[in-house]
């Protein structure tokens, strides 16, 4: 299994939606949620050619001369966002590309409407996504599916449906 920024994601944001989405059971396409991402995605590309750059196992939602930058909606899950960075700049790091990373909030209630946010690539931050990544492969190789959490944020999740009804 190829692990992508969108797996190390979910596995901060729900250990059952990590293992759903890792083994191919993919409902985001019904998620609301999910769509506006990608429309926000979308608008921002439609007239910036450094939009959403694919590279291997990667989506980089923007690349300039000194940083990575990956745009959220909110900053509703802020250790999932920022791994899910570091991830993007170790994958870089070993292709010898050295960047930092910009994680940029378009939060809908704060005045200036923007959270900004710097990552640098460190020791301690390659510690954490590598004990992250093999906890993944643990978990995604599992023969159970993980419980559901009951959170709040179930309400919201593509998955909702797969794990209430």
């Amino acid at each position: 299994m190829k692990i992508t920024g969108t797996i190390i994601n979910y596995y901060f944001h729900c250990k059952r939606q990590c293992y759903l989405f890792a083994n191919r059971i993919n409902l985001e396409d019904n998620s609301e949620d999910v769509r506006i991402g990608r429309v926000l995605h979308e608008i921002r590309a439609k007239d910036n050619k450094d939009a959403e750059i694919k590279y291997e196992n990667i989506v980089l939602d923007k690349v300039s001369s000194k940083y990575i930058e990956e745009y959220k909606k909110s900053d509703a899950d802020t250790k999932a966002a920022r791994m899910q960075l570091i991830f993007y700049l170790k994958q870089l790091q070993d292709k010898g590309i050295t960047k930092e990373g910009k994680l940029i909030y378009n939060e809908k209630n704060k005045k200036d409407g923007k959270k900004t946010e710097i990552i640098e690539l460190d020791d301690s931050n390659i510690n954490k996504l590598n004990k992250c990544i093999e906890d993944i492969e643990q978990l995604v190789n599992q023969e159970k599916v993980p419980d559901v959490e009951k959170d709040k944020k179930c309400k919201r999740c593509a998955y909702y449906d797969y794990c209430y009804l």
